[in-house]
């Protein structure tokens, strides 16, 4: 007989390994994406493309946070806020969490299989530097950047899915999201630097030292003009700017959350980027709806 309550058991451990509880990074992850459809489509996006690029995304954040947390099995449990992580407790085996990373990525790779070549191409590398992030933390003094490339990956394959090409301006966007990326997530190593400093891995946020709240917001600020840029460069409309200003408005009241390096509130301004990111779709959305 099946054993039901086992199965639950293992389906709630893989759950939380795959972080479905937690939705922020996949939404991180899926507002620079949909930003570099709706450029690259001029406002009209294959729809069947922007289905595959969604589903892509969910899964290779999933692949991404089970190959993050077997790289980090060793560290997890001296952390107080990834203590209770299914790798940190015991509840899954190595080989388990390799075999769902491996399902995840042939899953997100059988979804790119309708799209061109050149999607296909630009899919290796990102699921190469997907894999490999977690390891940086051990010898690069910044993996926040790394991440932000990882992060970013969405972007040209957005150009090259529906136009077949990548311009200079897809580049010029991963740019500005790899900005934001150390942005956040600088903010969220914040929250962990006591941990991370005991334990001997290396952040954006140890590298900064002092200078981690300015670093943070520079990093914001070269984020927000390279956007402006952008819009500028496309002749977006009104709503595209003030999609920005809300941003901006958002970006500044993290300003407050972080200035005291608070754990709590260093965590609530990394979560507060979902509505920055959507802000910034909103915009893009409705500049293209009015023209």
């Amino acid at each position: 007989m099946i054993n039901t309550a086992l199965l639950s058991d293992r389906y709630s451990n893989y759950k939380q390994l795959m972080r479905w509880d937690k939705p922020i990074g996949t939404l991180l992850l899926l507002w620079p994406t949909l930003w570099a459809l709706w450029i690259a489509g001029r406002g009209h996006p294959d729809m069947l493309v922007v289905l595959i690029f969604c589903l892509g995304t969910f899964l290779m954040r999933s692949a991404g946070c089970v190959i993050n947390d077997y790289a980090d099995r060793d560290f997890d449990a001296h952390v107080a806020r990834t203590s209770q992580r299914p790798f940190a407790r015991g509840a899954v085996s190595r080989k388990e969490a390799l075999l769902l990373a491996a399902g995840l990525a042939l899953l997100s790779f059988l979804l790119v299989l309708p799209l061109n070549h050149l999607t296909w191409l630009l899919s290796l590398p990102a699921v190469f530097i997907a894999a490999t992030y977690p390891y940086t933390k051990r010898f690069f003094p910044m993996p926040q950047a790394y991440l932000g490339v990882a992060f970013s990956f969405g972007i040209p394959m957005a150009f090259a899915a529906l136009n077949d090409e990548v311009p200079p301006l897809a580049w010029l966007l991963l740019l500005a999201n790899l900005f934001w990326v150390v942005a956040y997530d600088t903010a969220y190593a914040m929250a962990d630097k006591p941990d991370d400093l005991k334990i001997g891995i290396k952040t954006s946020a140890i590298t900064m030292g002092e200078r981690d709240v300015a670093g943070v917001m520079l990093c914001h600020g070269a984020f927000l003009a390279l956007m402006a840029g952008i819009g500028v460069h496309l002749n977006l409309l009104w709503p595209y700017y003030l999609g920005l200003f809300v941003a901006w408005g958002l970006i500044v009241k993290q300003y407050f959350d972080i200035r005291d390096r608070d754990r709590a509130l260093c965590f609530k301004a990394f979560l507060d980027n979902n509505r920055v990111g959507a802000a910034i779709f909103a915009g893009v959305l409705a500049s293209y709806w009015l023209s």
